[in-house]
């Protein structure tokens, strides 16, 4: 499968980047928090504030394959195009795993 030159997200990759360094920020105040003993529910908190800033990235990205990537392989038509909608379910169905 050929990819695109140009991915998906990159008119939002600053704002994914920022969102991601976020996130990282959040997960080393985990750390600290266990390193730190902090109480169970406390740290349950954060890792559900974690998780859906990560779903809500998974999403965008999600969102933006679908409106660049996807859109232009079915534009195209051909194999490539049932190849990028077969991806984007299996992306799909890991995200509703998840």
């Amino acid at each position: 499968m050929e990819e695109a030159a140009v991915a998906g997200y990159d008119d939002d990759k600053e704002q994914v980047l920022k969102r991601l360094r976020r996130i990282e920020g959040q997960v080393r105040g985990l750390h600290r928090m266990v390193e730190e003993d902090t109480y169970c529910i406390d740290v349950l908190t954060q890792v559900s504030a974690a998780t859906k800033a990560l779903q809500a990235v998974a999403l965008q990205l999600l969102d933006d394959h679908l409106a660049h990537c996807v859109v232009d392989a079915a534009r195209r038509g051909g194999p490539d195009a049932d190849a990028k909608v077969k991806e984007a379910s299996d992306a799909i169905a890991r995200l509703v795993r998840s």
